[in-house]
């Protein structure tokens, strides 16, 4: 039997790139909820709450990625969570081209578009894991992070084995939930962000926070009521609203690497202030989130 296949539509095509997206998605090599291989991308998510694993190419003609289920095999399986899940990952539904005018106009931004055109905002379609990742990334610096990550989703999440790859699911709320604090710390989590990682998991598992009543929520609305969450701020919050909910205007001006980014378009000698970095970014509106993801992008490696 064939493998199945499937298509997921790409709005927007010509400011879409596949290598540009791949470039992002394999900045470090201790990523293991997804794998590139060959040329394309593999990882395992769910279908109607069945746990399928994928491997996305581009299509054989513009306008849309094209799917292939590795397993399981011979039974097919509800494609339209796949293309919900893909088209939220990469942000395929967005429209590029008013962010693109509008760097010709911002002398901070001016040249990202050209050098990174057809770069999506690849996003986390999984509320716990937008918020989760920056509590374990607070305070140390990037390498590290993906360490923890690793040693989490690894430790937590659901697992199986596929053509001798691990493959995982990103650590279910109910499950984390059920930890003590005291499990975390001996993979060197602080004692603190262990807390708020179970405090967080409880708050979803009990339904306080749920991906429903985030959706229904105004952009002001939902910051309020994540920031009222211990140990989520600013940063945190805004990180969540920008890779789930897909808020415009999320800018993350506590970011380290936003304003290392910064430093390095303006050829400034120090990190920019707080008064500064709201002047810079004031006038970017509902161009924010991917102004800031571009100057993310022009910290990696071309």
């Amino acid at each position: 039997m064939a493998l199945q296949k499937i298509k997921v539509p790409i709005n927007d095509p010509q400011n879409f790139s596949f290598q540009e997206c791949l470039r992002f998605l394999g900045r470090s090599d201790k990523e293991c909820l997804h794998y590139i291989v060959e040329g394309k991308v593999r990882r395992m998510l769910l279908s109607d709450g069945e746990p399928v694993v994928i491997e996305i190419a581009p299509g054989t003609s513009a306008g849309y990625l094209e799917v292939t289920v590795l397993a399981p095999l011979n039974v097919p399986v509800p494609e339209a969570p796949i293309i919900k899940y893909i088209t939220h990952w990469w942000h395929l539904d967005a429209n590029l081209q008013p962010f693109y005018d509008y760097t010709v106009k911002d002398p901070l931004l001016r040249g990202l578009a050209d050098e990174y055109r057809g770069l999506r905002l690849i996003g986390m379609p999984d509320l716990f894991e937008a918020i989760s990742w920056p509590v374990i990334g607070q305070q140390i610096n990037l390498e590290f992070a993906y360490t923890l990550r690793q040693r989490f989703i690894t430790h937590f999440g659901y697992h199986a084995v596929v053509d001798h790859t691990d493959y995982y699911l990103y650590p279910h709320p109910v499950v984390v939930a059920a930890l003590e604090p005291e499990q975390l710390t001996p993979m060197q989590f602080s004692r603190s962000k262990a807390l708020y990682l179970v405090e967080t998991a409880k708050q979803m598992a009990s339904g306080r926070l749920s991906e429903a009543s985030l959706d229904m929520m105004s952009y002001e609305e939902a910051l309020q009521s994540l920031v009222a969450m211990k140990g989520i701020g600013n940063w945190s919050a805004n990180y969540a609203l920008m890779k789930y909910r897909r808020f415009p205007q999320s800018v993350l001006l506590e970011d380290v690497g936003l304003q290392n980014a910064i430093k390095n378009r303006l050829h400034l000698e120090g990190k920019p202030s707080m008064p500064a970095l709201q002047e810079y970014t004031r006038p970017w509106k509902e161009h924010a989130a991917y102004a800031t993801f571009y100057l993310w992008r022009s910290l990696l490696p071309q």
